[in-house]
């Protein structure tokens, strides 16, 4: 008589969107620096050569990562946005960057690291960087910027979040005082220097 062998459990089927998933798992559980196809194999429990079916390596799967990131950083600045302006428009811009970074800060990462490195230039990558500096720019248009000079308050406005955000989440805000409290002084302080 003959006896039964416990089937193996069907692994689920590999595509595109499961791989970037779980990168973006892995990194916003470990940090960027786990990140590795080997390491992303083993969590899919594939062969890292299997990924190459899905993605184009590292760099590939860096791009990925990058356009999620973007996208994701424009819908969110965007509903912060959305019907408001002056100083109430840049602290919700300002709040909803803020908490994106502090949420997906190794997805976040992927994006400003991808900013310079585009050679050849990436379309795609480069319409959802540019629609999350589009909303930028319509919020300090409400202060009556444009052309260079709003440019120059959009790269100051992001320069201070970012460098926030990163700050806090690396914990270097030591003391104990209320960091929301200072982000929002900092914000108001910026916003009405416009």
């Amino acid at each position: 008589m003959k006896t039964k062998t416990k089937a193996q459990p069907r692994r689920a089927k590999l595509d595109t969107a499961t791989v970037v998933q779980t990168a973006v798992a892995l990194i916003e559980a470990e940090g960027l620096e786990a990140l590795s196809l080997g390491r992303l194999a083993k969590e899919l429990d594939v062969q890292t050569p299997s990924l190459y079916n899905h993605i184009d390596g590292l760099p590939g799967l860096n791009r990925a990562l990058a356009l999620r990131s973007m996208r994701e950083l424009g819908e969110v600045m965007g509903n912060a946005a959305i019907g408001k302006s002056g100083v109430g428009a840049v602290l919700a811009l300002a709040e909803a960057y803020r908490a994106y970074v502090k949420d997906h800060t190794g997805l976040y990462m992927t994006g400003v690291r991808s900013a310079g490195l585009q050679t050849p230039i990436d379309a795609e990558l480069q319409a959802a960087q540019e629609r999350v500096v589009q909303i930028a720019l319509a919020v300090v248009a409400s202060f009556g910027l444009q052309g260079k000079e709003a440019l120059h308050a959009v790269r100051g406005l992001r320069s201070i979040v970012h460098g926030f955000a990163t700050l806090e989440v690396a914990g270097g805000f030591g003391l104990p005082l209320d960091c929301d409290e200072s982000f929002r002084r900092l914000i108001d302080l910026f916003a009405h220097s416009l």
